[in-house]
C-alpha cells in the first residue's frame, strides 16, 4: 500500500483533521514524492481530486531525501510505501494518517484507509505483475500463471513478502481487467493534474 504519512511538526492527528487544516490554509501544504510520475506522486494528485485540497507537490530524487525533509519539517505529507518507514513510524518520528488501499493493511492494522479515513472511492497501491508478449500461446500463458500463483502461495514466500506488501494472485483475464483500470485511472488522473514528464 501507498501510505499518507505527517510529519511531527504538522499540527493533524487524521486525514478529517488534514483535510480541515488545508481548507484553513490553501496553498500551504507540500507533500513529497519521490520524483515525478511515480505511483506515489500520482497517489498524491488523486488524493488532491478526491478530497478536494490543494496540495504542492515537492518532487525530490528517491524516497531517502523525501523522507529527511519531511522529517525536518520542510514538506508536511508524503506518499510512501510503508516498508521505508516503519522505523521511523514506531519511532514517533512520522505519523502515519492512512493506507491507500481499499482494505487495512496486513502490517498496519491499526492505521485506517484513506477511504474510511473520510474520502470515499480512494485507492492507490503500488503494484508488480508478471507480463508477456502479447502472441504468447494461451497454453503458454496458462501454464506460467499455474506455476507463478503456486510459488506466490507458498507460505514462506507470503510471508517474505510482507515486509514490501501483500501477495495478490489472479487469472490473467482478470490481471489483464485490472491494468485496464488502473490505466483509465491514472490516465484521468494524468490528464486532469496536467502532469507532464518535463
Amino acid at each position: 500500500p501507498n501510505m499518507l504519512i505527517a510529519g511531527k511538526h504538522l499540527p493533524v492527528k487524521n486525514v478529517a483533521e488534514l483535510i480541515a487544516y488545508g481548507k484553513a490554509n490553501p496553498g500551504k501544504l507540500t507533500y513529497a514524492s519521490s520524483g515525478v510520475g511515480t505511483s506515489i506522486h500520482l497517489s498524491g494528485e488523486l488524493f488532491k481530486l478526491t478530497a478536494g485540497v490543494n496540495l504542492l507537490h515537492v518532487p525530490y530524487k528517491g524516497n531517502g531525501p523525501a523522507i529527511v525533509n519531511l522529517m525536518s519539517g520542510e514538506v508536511q505529507l508524503a506518499f510512501a510505501s510503508p516498508a521505508s518507514l516503519v522505523t521511523y513510524i514506531n519511532a514517533g518520528r512520522l505519523r502515519a494518517l492512512a493506507v491507500g488501499t481499499a482494505s487495512r493493511s496486513k502490517q498496519f492494522p491499526q492505521i485506517p484507509t484513506v477511504a474510511e479515513a473520510g474520502v470515499p472511492g480512494y485507492e492507490s497501491k503500488s503494484w508488480y505483475g508478471f507480463v508477456v508478449a502479447a502472441k504468447t500461446p494461451p497454453a503458454i500463458i496458462a501454464r506460467l500463471n499455474k506455476e507463478i500463483v503456486h510459488v506466490l502461495g507458498r507460505p514462506e514466500v507470503i510471508e517474505s513478502m510482507l515486509s514490501q506488501g501483500e501477495v495478490w494472485t489472479s487469472s490473467p483475464e482478470a490481471f489483464a481487467a485490472f491494468i485496464k483500470v488502473e490505466h483509465e485511472k491514472w490516465g484521468r488522473v494524468i490528464r486532469e493534474q496536467g502532469i507532464t514528464a518535463n
